[in-house]
């Protein structure tokens, strides 16, 4: 990947970010690229690594991934869900996989008095975004 499509990216994502506020539990989750990398074995792939932090109550819209997630806990408890299957909370060490286009209905922050914050891995195309609204 390019060294302008990098900074492009992590700036898009320092962006949404910043309209998380320091205290509001009702804005976005705070996403942190880690690294982004082209797979040499999937051409128009690249690998994706983020942390996505949440603060203390706070939870994600209902979203879906045009590629397959794999999310782990670093810390505090986060309670997700995906259509079609019941929600579960995973804490730290545990981890689950959402497939390409899953409508993920529930992604929040269990605790209302602690943060939580987990590390995600995302097969991803060249140009698709990570994450996007469900269509309705």
């Amino acid at each position: 990947m390019s060294m302008r499509k990098s900074l492009v990216l992590a700036a898009a994502l320092m962006i949404g970010a910043a309209h998380a506020g320091a205290h509001d539990t009702t804005g976005a989750e705070v996403v942190a690229p880690v690294m982004k990398q082209a797979i040499p074995e999937a051409a128009g792939k690249n690998v994706l690594m983020a942390t996505v932090s949440y603060k203390p109550g706070q939870a994600s819209e209902a979203h879906m991934h045009p590629g397959s997630i794999f999310a782990y806990v670093l810390e505090g408890h986060v309670t997700s869900q995906l259509e079609g299957s019941a929600a579960k909370t995973y804490g730290p060490g545990e981890s689950w996989y959402e497939p390409p286009g899953a409508h993920h209905i529930v992604s929040k922050n269990a605790s209302a008095t602690k943060p939580a914050k987990l590390l995600v891995f995302a097969i991803v195309g060249e140009n698709d975004p990570v994450k996007q609204p469900i269509p309705h």
